[in-house]
């Protein structure tokens, strides 16, 4: 049975927030608290330990001491670029952990009980990742990946140039597990103003 200490948790923290005129989604405020600091608060139980994705200056993480990866391949290459990272920063730093568990910085709501979950269904499965649920919808950044997974940087980036989530994932054995979508969507992700002021008014619920 997989204890705490087995999975690594990833926050993915390394989007430009184009559509929020480049502000640092990290860093926006949400009720009194920014989105980093929320996601931490719900990720930190979950796992045996706790990782940033970022890229730029990483300086600004400091305040929360914990350790920060960059891409390997830089460009802002998306999410994917960050999973792979991870994955290879345990490879390299954690060598007994079985399971990376990802999380994106943009949805404030995701589960209190999300990687449990996940882990379970693919551990039953015998399946290499599970990917949360709702609504209908899959959502690839929250996931639990086996460390086991054989891929680099270069491989996945440049030699077969993916960028998908969905391409990326549909090469290992899969699994979904659903997630109760009532009273809100619990992967909510916040991309605009509009969805920061939903995001307030869902804090009242």
């Amino acid at each position: 049975m997989t204890g705490l200490d087995d999975v690594i948790g990833l926050i993915l923290a390394g989007g430009r927030g184009r559509r929020l005129g480049g502000q640092d989604k990290a860093f926006l405020t949400l009720g009194e608290e920014t989105l980093l600091v929320r996601a931490i608060a719900r990720a930190k139980p979950q796992v045996g330990e706790l990782l940033i994705n970022a890229n730029g200056d990483l300086s600004r993480f400091a305040p929360f001491g914990l350790p920060v990866i960059e891409d390997r391949i830089g460009g802002f290459l998306g999410p994917l670029a960050g999973i792979v990272s991870g994955l290879e920063w345990i490879r390299e730093n954690r060598p007994h952990a079985r399971w990376l568990a990802s999380f994106a910085c943009d949805c404030p709501f995701f589960p209190l009980d999300m990687v449990e979950h996940l882990i379970a269904k693919a551990e039953s499965e015998s399946a290499s990742v599970a990917i949360a649920a709702s609504h209908g919808r899959h959502h690839p950044v929250f996931a639990a990946w086996s460390a086991g997974l054989s891929v680099t940087s270069e491989n996945v980036l440049c030699d077969q140039g993916l960028r998908k989530m969905d391409d990326f994932v549909a090469r290992f054995p899969n699994t979904r597990v659903q997630f109760p979508a009532d009273p809100a969507d619990p992967f909510f992700n916040i991309n605009t103003p509009d969805d920061l002021a939903r995001a307030e008014a869902l804090l009242t619920l």
